[in-house]
C-alpha cells in the first residue's frame, strides 16, 4: 500500500487529505507546527549505538490521577529504560506510541470508515463530493462508494480524501503517555531519562606530516549523527569514549575481517588530564547544541602541532611462507600521544587521516587507517598504504625433516629500496606461534615480540638492497 500510494497520485490525493483535515479541526498541541516540548535536555552518546536522554520539563498536575503526554521523545527509545522522578507523584501507568501521523497511516487507520472524497473534472474545474467507505489499504485503496466498489487508480487525476477526524492512535510526534498519580495539585519539575538507538559519535583525524622536521600536527573531530527521527534542542552533550556493555550487542558470532594494514599500539600508561567516568573518558561540548534530525555535526577536540612523529615501513611475512615476486612494505607513520611528545591526550576510537605537503607546499593525502580506543603514553604505528619503491620478497630457501614431527625451515628475505634515500625496514616474520616454532640461527639480531612474532630493523641503502636469513625449527 505505501509503495502504490507514494506514486503522483496517490502521494497528491494524502497530502490533500492531511491539509484538509488540519483545516477543519483544531491543531493538537503537540502538532508538527507547535514548538518543541523538550525541557532542558541533556544528551549522553556512547560510541555503540547508546544515548541516555535526560529531559527536565515543568508539568502542571492536579490531584489524584492524571494522564500526561511527553511528545518530542526520541522516535528510537527503549520504552522499558524509562525513568521519570516526579515529587509528589507516582507513576501508575506508561506507554509509548509510535504510530506517527502521515498521509499512509492516516489512510491505514480509516480502514472500516467513511472518509469524503473531492475529485475535481480536469476539463471544467468542477468539483463533486462522495461519501466512500474505505475497505481495504493492501497494496492500494479499495474503497465502496455510490453503491459499487472502486480502486482508486494511480492515474494522475486530482482526487482529494477528507478525513472527519485524526485518530486518536496516531500521533503527530514521537509520544509517552504517562498515568501518574499526584498527592497534591500544582507546577513542578519532572525528569525524564531513557535510553535511546539512533544516536551516535566518532572521532576523525587530520594528521599533516613534515617529514623534513619530524614532527606531525593532528587535529581531532568529533562526528555526531542523529537518526533517532527526533531533534535534541539547544542540548548540554557529553561524549563518553568506550564500549559500554548492552545485551543490544550483536551475538551471532559472525565473522568481520581485520584490515589487512592492521594498526600496531605498544600501550601507554600515562594518565590523561581529563575526566572520566569509571573506565571510560569523557568529551563534553564545551557549548550547548542543537543536535538536528537527520543530521551530521562535526566539533573540534583536539589540535596538537609539532607532535614529534617519523615515516617508515613494515613487511610481514605469515608464517613461513615464500612470494613469487617482490611485495610491496606498508608505508607507516609512527607518533606517540605521550605528554613529552607534544600530543599529551587519550584518543578516542577513530579514522587517522594522513596528508603531506608537496613540493608546492599543498597538503596532499597519502592515506588512512584506524585506531582504537589509545590510552596517553601510547606509541602508534598507523599503516598508511603501500610503498611504490620498497619491496620485500621472503623465499624458503630449504626445508629438511628432523625426524617424525621436527622441520628445519630455511628462509631468506630480500629487501629493495629504489629511493634515492636509505630506509629503514621493519621486517616482521609471523606465525611463530604455531607448532612449537624456535630460532636456530639469523643473520641479524631479531626481537621476538611475543610468541607469534619475530622483528628485525632492517636499514637498506639509498638505490640498493639488503638480505635477511633466518633458520626456524618447526613441529610441522
Amino acid at each position: 500500500m505505501r509503495k502504490t500510494i507514494g506514486r503522483a497520485y496517490g502521494l497528491a490525493m494524502l497530502l490533500g487529505a492531511t491539509t484538509t483535515a488540519a483545516q477543519q479541526l483544531p491543531a493538537p498541541a503537540d502538532a508538527p507546527t507547535a514548538g518543541s516540548a523538550q525541557g532542558d535536555v541533556s544528551v549522553t552518546i556512547y560510541n555503540n549505538d547508546v544515548a541516555l536522554i535526560q529531559d527536565i520539563r515543568s508539568l502542571a498536575l492536579p490531584s489524584g490521577r492524571a494522564q500526561q503526554n511527553f511528545p518530542d521523545v526520541s522516535a528510537a527509545i527503549r520504552p522499558e529504560t524509562v525513568s521519570l522522578t516526579v515529587p509528589n507523584a507516582t507513576i501508575v501507568e506508561q506507554n509509548f506510541d509510535y504510530d506517527l501521523l502521515s498521509p499512509s497511516s492516516l489512510m491505514e487507520k480509516a480502514v472500516g470508515e467513511t472518509i469524503t472524497l473531492v475529485r475535481t473534472n480536469p476539463a471544467t474545474g468542477v468539483e463533486t463530493r462522495d461519501r466512500a467507505k474505505v475497505l481495504a489499504v493492501n497494496g492500494g485503496v479499495v474503497i465502496a462508494v455510490n453503491g459499487h466498489v472502486e480502486v482508486l487508480r494511480d492515474d494522475g487525476l486530482p482526487v482529494r480524501a477528507i478525513f472527519d477526524k485524526v485518530p486518536d492512535a496516531l500521533r503527530a510526534r514521537p509520544t509517552l503517555s504517562v498515568t501518574l498519580a499526584s498527592t497534591r495539585k500544582g507546577s513542578r519539575p519532572a525528569t525524564l531519562s531513557y535510553l535511546s538507538r539512533g544516536l551516535g559519535w566518532s572521532a576523525d583525524y587530520v594528521a599533516l606530516f613534515d617529514d623534513k622536521s619530524g614532527t606531525v600536527d593532528v587535529q581531532g573531530w568529533v562526528t555526531l549523527k542523529n537518526t533517532s527521527g527526533t531533534t535534541f534542542g539547544n542540548a548540554r552533550t557529553l561524549l563518553v569514549a568506550g564500549e559500554v556493555g548492552s545485551t543490544d550487542d550483536d551475538g551471532n558470532g559472525g565473522y568481520t575481517p581485520r584490515p589487512r594494514r592492521v594498526t600496531m599500539t605498544r600501550p601507554g600508561t600515562e594518565s590523561a588530564a581529563r575526566e572520566q567516568l569509571g573506565d571510560f573518558y569523557l568529551y563534553p561540548l564545551a557549548e550547548r547544541t542543537t543536535i538536528a534530525d537527520k543530521q551530521t555535526k562535526q566539533v573540534s577536540f583536539l589540535d596538537a602541532k609539532g607532535v614529534a612523529a617519523s615515516s617508515g615501513y613494515r613487511f610481514e611475512n605469515s608464517w613461513l611462507g615464500s612470494a613469487d615476486e617482490p611485495r610491496s612494505a606498508q608505508s607507516v607513520l609512527r607518533f606517540s600521544n605521550a605528554g613529552a611528545a607534544g600530543l599529551g591526550d587519550a584518543l578516542p576510537a577513530g579514522v587517522v587521516r594522513v596528508y603531506v605537503r608537496d613540493a608546492r607546499g599543498q597538503p596532499q593525502f597519502t592515506g588512512e587507517n584506524r585506531i582504537e580506543h589509545t590510552p596517553q603514553g601510547s606509541t602508534i604505528a598507523l599503516p598508511t598504504g603501500d610503498a611504490f619503491d620498497v619491496k620485500v620478497q621472503p623465499t624458503t630457501v630449504s626445508r629438511t625433516r628432523l625426524g617424525d614431527s621436527r622441520w628445519r625451515t630455511a628462509v631468506r628475505y630480500k629487501l629493495t629500496n629504489a629511493r634515492a634515500r636509505p630506509v629503514t625496514v621493519e621486517l616482521v616474520q609471523g606465525g611463530l606461534d604455531w607448532g612449537d616454532v624456535r630460532v636456530v640461527e639469523d643473520s641479524a639480531k631479531g626481537e621476538r615480540r611475543d610468541a607469534g612474532t619475530l622483528a628485525w630493523q632492517v636499514p637498506v641503502p639509498a638505490n640498493g638492497n639488503a638480505t635477511v636469513t633466518a633458520t626456524f625449527d618447526t613441529r610441522y
